[in-house]
């Protein structure tokens, strides 16, 4: 499956957020690199996905306090507390992505040599195992 031209700049636009976010982390919680890696991660999932699936995806009945954490911790950011901000997205980030940990248990279960020696301790903090969402 290849990716159109728009989601190649979506997967860039969040491969850039997701840099600026631990670049944020990195500089003591630097809470312009924070807003800008948040503004940028929201804005390449839009343009990867496409403002209505992100719509759909943010607004699910189940993933509705993973985007409320989200939205609180942008807003401590933006208040001046980057620190309790980053931990409250963090949180909502989790409860939004939580769907996606058995796909990434089994990836990290396939890599040669260490995958077997990481899965499982994994797999059982995340309370999943090898689980394809399809």
């Amino acid at each position: 499956m290849w990716m159109s031209d728009t989601q190649k700049i979506g997967a860039a636009f969040t491969g850039s957020g997701t840099f600026f976010l631990l670049l944020g982390l990195m500089f003591f919680f630097d809470r312009a690199l924070i807003l800008m890696g948040n503004i940028l991660l929201l804005l390449g999932i839009t343009v990867l996905l496409g403002p209505t699936k992100t719509f759909n995806f943010f607004a699910k009945k189940e993933k509705l306090k993973g985007t409320a954490a989200f939205i609180v911790g942008l807003a401590f950011i933006l208040a001046r507390w980057p620190m309790v901000g980053f931990v409250v997205e963090c949180y909502g980030l989790l409860l939004l992505f939580k769907d996606f940990f058995g796909v990434l248990v089994g990836f990290i279960g396939s890599i040669p040599v260490v995958g077997p020696y990481i899965e499982g301790p994994l797999a059982r903090i995340t309370g999943t195992g090898r689980v394809l969402p399809v």
